[in-house]
């Protein structure tokens, strides 16, 4: 199936006044991370819009080390799902703990990209950018359009980029992920 990128949201539907965010229930893991999975697909251009200028001016100021940068946090985030993959132990840290996993790739990018002196490049063009997305993507209510975007993505009508990374992380909503399960049952 063909990779479609998802339609730029109105801005005011991404950033409006506070009567659309709220505080997750950090208590419920598994409702969060829903949240964060639906909002990170649903918004997934506006982040890269957000994302890629944060990118620019960072790497208009520091174009070598933006370049280098970005090249160890590939290779790293590559190498981690890799062995995700082929590991046991760490595919099931992948799955429960995806916060910790994005957080020990963060870490060992940072500490391969210190040893060429491009720490503060790494943080503010790199890292500042993912935290930015957590933190809306976390605090950002869902409305139905939001639900039913995701719930395409989900069963396999609609192929977006953000989906295809969070299919390497194995990231997916409670109930998509129930679903597929079913459909790819049926399919044998």
């Amino acid at each position: 199936m063909d990779v479609t990128v998802a339609p730029l949201r109105a801005w005011d539907d991404f950033f409006p006044g506070s009567d659309r965010f709220a505080r997750p229930d950090f208590r419920d893991i598994s409702k969060w991370n829903n949240r964060v999975v639906s909002n990170l697909l649903y918004y997934q251009t506006n982040y890269l819009v957000v994302a890629a200028m944060m990118v620019s001016v960072v790497g208009f100021l520091s174009p070598f080390n933006m370049i280098l940068g970005g090249i160890v946090v590939v290779l790293v985030f590559t190498g981690f799902v890799w062995a995700a993959h082929n590991k046991d132990i760490l595919r099931r840290m992948k799955k429960q703990y995806p916060t910790t996993f994005v957080m020990v790739v963060m870490l060992a990018s940072y500490f391969l990209i210190s040893m060429f002196g491009g720490v503060m490049v790494f943080v503010f063009g790199i890292t500042f950018p993912l935290l930015l997305m957590f933190i809306h993507a976390s605090l950002r209510l869902r409305n139905l359009k939001n639900k039913l975007e995701n719930k395409m993505e989900g069963i396999g009508v609609k192929r977006t980029p953000m989906g295809i990374i969070l299919e390497a992380l194995e990231q997916q909503e409670e109930g998509i992920s129930k679903l597929t399960d079913y459909i790819s049952k049926v399919k044998e």
